[in-house]
């Protein structure tokens, strides 16, 4: 039967294709990082009270690259390069979504604009992240190999979305909610076709590996076509409304450590 979690099961029990899985994720988990420490260190004076939450954001990513590759490591596995045709965070900033690196390698301030795109940004990506986390908690939570990292990175995105929705209310209410709403929506529409784009891709090497049949070569990629399709009429409201968390500064403290350290 084809479903997530048979799909997910045997990703993780054939080695070739988990070692795809885990450097994949590692590598985007850990491009994050990256971006979320060096926006921290630039935001401008006038939002200066934001920089802290946004570097344990980066805290967290990082995080979650160590426990991707801590993954590997248990099973006496090395990363492989990264295919760029599912390098999510890449193919989103061709689209000119989020902050380009070129701009946050340069040693100069953002503008509060700039913050609002990256907070923007981020709230749509953690969306799905959020939803994929929590997918995969509730197929394989227990798992004794990949359950408790999968917990912890799960809630780590929940609070990035929480923390998302209040900054972003908070410069609405300060004045920037047209360019908010305009910015939402414009990076809900960019991230389906990218990760359609990247989900199809990653199935094509998974299908390589695991030499999946035709058929069900084609099921797979007729559903992720037909997600997209529901996700561009309808569903990419979703990753743009705005509504106050339950948790409140759910960023206002330190990243807890990933499992062994």
């Amino acid at each position: 039967m084809l479903s997530a979690r048979s799909l997910f099961q045997e990703i993780v029990d054939d080695d070739d294709s988990y070692r795809l899985f885990c450097s994949i994720a590692a590598s985007g988990e850990a491009q994050g990082g990256w971006e979320n420490a060096r926006i921290a260190t630039l935001v401008p004076p006038a939002m200066s009270a934001l920089a802290p939450k946004i570097a344990r954001h980066g805290a967290d990513e990082d995080k979650h690259g160590r426990i991707f590759r801590a993954l590997l490591r248990k099973r006496g596995l090395e990363p492989v390069p990264v295919p760029p045709e599912t390098d999510y965070t890449m193919l989103l900033e061709r689209r000119g979504i989020g902050l380009a690196h070129d701009r946050l390698r340069r040693d100069e301030r953002l503008t509060e604009h700039d913050i609002v795109v990256y907070l923007s940004h981020s709230r749509v990506t953690e969306q799905r992240a959020s939803d994929q986390m929590l997918m995969l908690v509730r197929y394989f939570g227990d798992h004794p190999e990949v359950g408790r990292g999968i917990r912890m990175i799960s809630r780590d995105e929940d609070n990035h979305l929480s923390y998302c929705h209040e900054e972003l209310l908070r410069l609405a209410r300060a004045g920037h909610g047209r360019t908010i709403q305009r910015t939402l929506r414009e990076c809900a529409l960019a991230e389906i076709a990218v990760h359609r784009d990247v989900s199809l891709a990653v199935m094509a090497h998974m299908g390589r590996i695991l030499r999946w049949s035709r058929a069900r070569s084609a099921a797979l990629s007729g559903g992720i076509r037909a997600v997209y399709a529901y996700e561009r009429a309808a569903g990419w409201r979703r990753m743009a409304d705005l509504r106050m968390p339950e948790r409140r500064d759910a960023l206002g403290g330190p990243a807890e450590a990933a499992p062994g350290e």
